[in-house]
C-alpha cells in the first residue's frame, strides 16, 4: 500500500493515495515585470590586510566543518560497525564460545606448569601412552608427591579447540559423583593444551568389550555392575547436579573404568549446560559420534536429556552382546545392532543376542536389560524413558516395562561408508575405532520407510 525509505540524506515516500489536500493541477502565480534596479552605493573600498584576515577566517571555518563532518562520519561509522557485529554474533548463538582467552580459563581451575607435566610424563613417551584419539594422545604422569594422574594433550590437528577445553574445565568442575572421572586442571603454556585427570587404570570401557581377550574379564556381574553405574552417572547429570547437563557424546570410549571396575564418565567437552526447567535445546552445530546420536539430534539438531538416553541404550546393548553399533555388520540382514537386536527380539530369540563369551548369567536379568535397552534407542524421544525411570528399572525387578517400539533406523541391510575426512568437521569418529571410515545405515533409493500395521 505504500512506504517509506529512511537515508542519511533523504527521506521518499509512496502511497496510492494523495499527500495533501488539493488539486493535482496548480495554477502558477502571473509573472510580473521584474523591478528595476536601483542604484546602491558601493561600501568604501578595505585594506589589503582586513581582506587576507577574512580569507583566513572563513578557511578555518571551512576546515573546522569538514572536520566536524569527518569526525562524526567516523563515530557513526564505528557505531554502526559494532551493532552489525553485535547482532550478528546474537543471530550465530554458538554452542561453544571461541573467544576465549587463556586467562579466563586459568583463572577457573588450578593450573599446572608445563614442566611438571613433562617430568611426570617422561616428557610425554611413548612408554606413558595410554591411548589416541581424535582429539590427540593422552599420557600417564606421576606427580612428586606420588600421585599418579592422566594428561590428555590435544593435537594441534584436533578439532576440538580452547572452545571445548573450557566447556570441559567449566563444567567437570562443578561435579562431584562416584561414576564421573575427576578433572584436577588443566595446562596452556607454549601453544599446549592440555587437561589433567584423575589417573583411571583399566583405561576405557570400549577395550573390554570390543578386545577379543580382555572381553573374557567382563563377566555378567561385572557388566551389569557398569550398566548401573553409568545410569547413576547420567541420573546425577540429569537430575541430581546444581546444573542440568546434557553429555552428547556418550559411547563406550568415554566411560572408563578404574581398579575396580567401576564406571566413570569421561570427556564433557561437548556437554550443553541448561538452566532453570529448561529440558531440551536446537543447535546448527551437530557434534557426536556416529551410531550413538539420537535421530533428531543427527537430523535436526535437537537433543534433550533423552538424547543421553538414547546413547545409553545403545550402550547397554553393546555391553550386552559384545558388538559396536558403529560399523556393526551381519551376513543376515542386519544393518546395525538395533536392528540385529530388534529382529531377535520380534523372534523371541533374546538370549541368542548375549555375548558368547559369557555363561551362567541370570535369564531374567539379562531379557530385562534388553528390554530396557530397546526402550531407550526407541524413535520418538518421547517414547523413551528418563534416566529416574531407567534407574529405576535396573533396581527394582518388579517394575513392569511397557512394550518397546520399533528403534530408530531400522532400515534393512543397506550401508553407506563414509571416510573421516569427508566428514562434517564437527562430528568426531570413536577413538577406539582403528579404521579410516565409519558407517551408518541407509535405505535403499535414501528415502524414508513406512511400515503400514493393521488397527
Amino acid at each position: 500500500m505504500g512506504g517509506n525509505i529512511y537515508s542519511v540524506s533523504c527521506n521518499v515516500r509512496y502511497d496510492p493515495y494523495l499527500f495533501f489536500d488539493g488539486s493535482l493541477e496548480t495554477s502558477l502565480p502571473p509573472v510580473t515585470s521584474p523591478p528595476l534596479p536601483i542604484s546602491v552605493p558601493l561600501p568604501p573600498s578595505q585594506p589589503a590586510g582586513e581582506v587576507d584576515r577574512g580569507k583566513k577566517n572563513e578557511s578555518r571555518t571551512v576546515i573546522i566543518i569538514a572536520v566536524s563532518v569527518v569526525i562524526s562520519l567516523v563515530i557513526i561509522s564505528t557505531i554502526c560497525a559494532c551493532l552489525w557485529t553485535r547482532n550478528k554474533a546474537i543471530r550465530r548463538k554458538p554452542d561453544i564460545r571461541d573467544d576465549v582467552s587463556e586467562d579466563e580459563i586459568t583463572s577457573m581451575s588450578l593450573t599446572f606448569d608445563l614442566g611438571t607435566l613433562r617430568t611426570a610424563t617422561s616428557n610425554f613417551s611413548d612408554e606413558n601412552k595410554l591411548g589416541e584419539g581424535g582429539f590427540g594422545s593422552v599420557y600417564k604422569g606421576k606427580l612428586s608427591d606420588g600421585m599418579e594422574i592422566a594428561v590428555k594433550r590435544l593435537s594441534r590437528r584436533s578439532r576440538q579447540g580452547i572452545g571445548e577445553l573450557r566447556n570441559e574445565v567449566e563444567l567437570v568442575k562443578k561435579l562431584q559423583h562416584r561414576n564421573l572421572v575427576r578433572l584436577f586442571g588443566c595446562c596452556l603454556e607454549a601453544n599446549e593444551m592440555m587437561l589433567i585427570y584423575e589417573y583411571v587404570p583399566n583405561k576405557s570401557l570400549d577395550t573390554f568389550l570390543f578386545g577379543p581377550i580382555r572381553r573374557l574379564l567382563l563377566n555378567w556381574d561385572k557388566r551389569f555392575e557398569i550398566i548401573k553405574g553409568i545410569a547413576r552417572g547420567l541420573l546425577y547429570l540429569h537430575e541430581d547436579s546444581r546444573l542440568r547437563i546434557i553429555h552428547r557424546d556418550l559411547k563406550a570410549s568415554n566411560i572408563l573404568l578404574d581398579a575396580d571396575m567401576k564406571p566413570k564418565i569421561s570427556d564433557f567437552g561437548m556437554a550443553r549446560l541448561f538452566g532453570g526447567d529448561q529440558t531440551q535445546g536446537n543447535t546448527e552445530r551437530i557434534a557426536g559420534t556416529y551410531g550413538y546420536m539420537a535421530p533428531e539430534y543427527a537430523m535436526r539438531g535437537k537433543f534433550s536429556t533423552k538424547s543421553d538416553v538414547f546413547s545409553f541404550g545403545i550402550l547397554v546393548l553393546e555391553i550386552i552382546t559384545g558388538k559396536q553399533n558403529a560399523g556393526f555388520g551381519d551376513s543376515q540382514n542386519s544393518s546395525n545392532l538395533l536392528d540385529h537386536t530388534w529382529k531377535h527380539w520380534t523372534k523371541g530369540k533374546m538370549l541368542e543376542l548375549m555375548d558368547r563369551t559369557l555363561d551362567q548369567c541370570p535369564t531374567q536379568e539379562v531379557l530385562r536389560c534388553i528390554h530396557m535397552g530397546l526402550l531407550c534407542v526407541q524413535e520418538d524421544a518421547i517414547e523413551r524413558p528418563t534416566m529416574p525411570s531407567v534407574v529405576l528399572m535396573l533396581n527394582n525387578d518388579t517394575v513392569t516395562l511397557p512394550v518397546p517400539l520399533k528403534p530408530a533406523f531400522v532400515v534393512g541391510a543397506s550401508m553407506v561408508r563414509l571416510d573421516q575426512a569427508s566428514t562434517d568437521s564437527d562430528f568426531h569418529a570413536s577413538e577406539s575405532d582403528q579404521s579410516n571410515s565409519t558407517v551408518r545405515p541407509c535405505s535403499v533409493n535414501e528415502v524414508s520407510i513406512t511400515e503400514l500395521d493393521p488397527r
